[in-house]
């Protein structure tokens, strides 16, 4: 085999350098890009080689084939990664035996190079596909050279296949040298390790999402309707991600988000209420006043039961006493039940909770509590106790101070979560952007009653997809899903009190993300007619 002169050796050792250092910079701002590392390798050791063309092959089917991923060929015109529509080649036989009589498969099932000078001569392996290739194509390969790609466990990564080597001189082809060989070995070696270390990156990166993902799943498990906002807000915070982005004018008109950005904006929506797998349960999706583990308006219909049939018990009492004045005591006795039913239904009707409670109302339910009932054990106590008075009294919602504290408190544990994970340097972000949902743009949030100022646009983002979801969520146990123009009108009122970004409510509304998101996820009952222009916190 003909020798290459010394200064094509130093011009390929320099190609070779040259390769390692793209590699350690991330190919030159190619990053993470497998496919852009793939056909740097191919095109290199075309080059290298002096070869016509070259292929790549890449494990497939749980590593029983090989097939094609990359092919160019300059006599053939075929451009880097082209599909060629070529089968695969078995890496095994029917009897479940290394293939050897490919010499793709051979090089791939013993991790040996191969190095043919003629194929048309060459009786060690079956060459029946390639000639089909030739002449369907009205090409001749003759020199080839078929290197295995392996990882630092020694498993197969791909094996590299050049074809029809050629005079620098005189165009020819030519055999590839012994020289040639050792420096395509060289090459597979290093593009081996560097194949490695992006598959590994790209599996930490899979693995990580599949956490976030598992931590989703408990979520939802725990609590279908904290599950489905874990779905939507990040979604929806994209959303309006995008829409800043394209922004032209107004105050977000520089404001751009990169794809690294982009990525831990996305991991952040997915993970910006995970501190709520800690959060119990029957105050997560408390949808009574008086549910706990259960909803204790079943105890107060109990007492309700007792009060009406002592009732009946002391008018029958009276009765047989005062036979003369039966039918009085009848009607009396009918007026206090009716009395104590409509206080039961009135008890039950304050339990389901709502947007607010009269004051008359709360002062209602004082009253009703100092009544007195003879419990099980005989003795006399108050009808409601310390804790139902102050559940049922509850002026918004369903949850008491306390228990306002706890889910209050998910976001602060997500903080501590997230904080506590060793994120890597292009991943560091994300805490701060999922911390962010529930401040305010006034100082008035929580859990470090950050300012507008404090903030990145990201972090202000999701707030905004946070509050939205939530309004229109038809899936929560203690609220029904408000319709578009409330929501908005709701979301509006926020921007000028100082809750939301002001500049982003705009770009919301602008581009109509809250109408993208309308109709996907929410129901036809809930799209009303919306006037942008009544919208407060809006101008067209």
């Amino acid at each position: 085999m003909p020798q290459l002169h010394p200064e094509k050796i130093a011009h390929r050792l320099e190609q070779l350098t040259e390769l390692s250092v793209a590699l350690g910079h991330g190919l030159g701002g190619e990053g993470h890009d497998i496919g852009a590392l793939l056909q740097r390798i191919v095109l290199l050791a075309k080059s290298m080689s002096g070869a016509d063309g070259a292929t790549l092959y890449r494990p497939a089917l749980e590593g029983r084939q090989l097939a094609f991923d990359i092919s160019v060929n300059d006599s053939l015109g075929i451009a880097q990664g082209a599909d060629m529509g070529l089968p695969g080649v078995p890496l095994f036989d029917e009897a479940g035996q290394p293939n050897l009589a490919s010499v793709a498969a051979y090089a791939a099932n013993l991790r040996h190079s191969v190095n043919i000078a003629d194929v048309y001569r060459d009786e060690d392996f079956n060459f029946s596909g390639m000639r089909d290739f030739d002449r369907h194509h009205g090409y001749h390969t003759q020199s080839i050279l078929t290197v295995p790609m392996s990882d630092h466990e020694g498993d197969l990564i791909g094996v590299l296949q050049l074809v029809n080597a050629k005079d620098g001189d005189t165009g020819q082809v030519r055999a590839f040298s012994s020289t040639d060989q050792r420096f395509i070995e060289a090459l597979a070696a290093q593009a081996g390790v560097a194949l490695t270390n992006q598959l590994l990156i790209s599996q930490l990166e899979e693995l990580l999402e599949s956490l976030v993902t598992l931590i989703n799943i408990g979520i939802d498990e725990k609590s279908p309707y904290t599950g489905r906002h874990c779905q939507f807000v990040p979604e929806l915070t994209m959303l309006l991600a995008d829409a800043a982005h394209a922004t032209q004018t107004g105050p977000l008109a520089d404001f751009r988000l990169s794809d690294n950005e982009r990525k831990q904006l996305w991991l952040a929506g997915l993970l910006h209420d995970c501190g709520k797998i800690t959060t119990p349960v029957h105050v997560v999706d408390k949808a009574t006043k008086l549910e706990t583990i259960f909803d204790r308006i079943a105890l107060i219909d109990t007492r309700y039961e007792v009060l009406l049939r002592d009732a009946e018990i002391a008018a029958l009492r009276q009765q047989a006493a005062q036979p003369e004045r039966q039918d009085a005591i009848a009607q009396a006795l009918e007026w206090e039940l009716a009395a104590l039913r409509a206080e039961r239904d009135f008890i039950r009707r304050v339990n389901i909770g709502g947007e607010s409670m009269a004051q008359a109302d709360q002062e209602r339910v004082r009253q009703i509590a100092k009544r007195r009932w003879r419990a099980a054990d005989g003795q006399l106590r108050d009808f409601l106790d310390a804790d139902e008075t102050e559940n049922l009294t509850i002026r918004a919602g369903t949850l008491t101070a306390a228990e306002r504290a706890i889910v209050n408190n998910h976001i602060s544990v997500s903080i501590r979560m997230l904080e506590a994970l060793p994120w890597p340097k292009h991943l560091q972000k994300v805490p701060e952007y999922a911390g962010g949902h529930h401040e305010r743009m006034d100082g008035k949030g929580y859990p470090r009653g950050l300012t507008k100022e404090q903030m990145s646009v990201p972090a202000r983002l999701m707030a905004i997809a946070d509050i939205f979801e939530a309004l229109t969520a038809r899936d929560r146990p203690y609220k029904k899903g408000k319709p578009l123009s409330e929501s908005l009108r709701i979301l509006g009122n926020f921007s000028l009190n100082g809750h939301i970004d002001p500049d982003l409510f705009d770009v919301f509304i602008r581009s109509k993300v809250y109408l993208t998101f309308a109709e996907k996820h929410m129901h036809p009952s809930q799209i009303d007619a919306v006037d942008e222009a009544a919208i407060p916190g809006y101008t067209p």
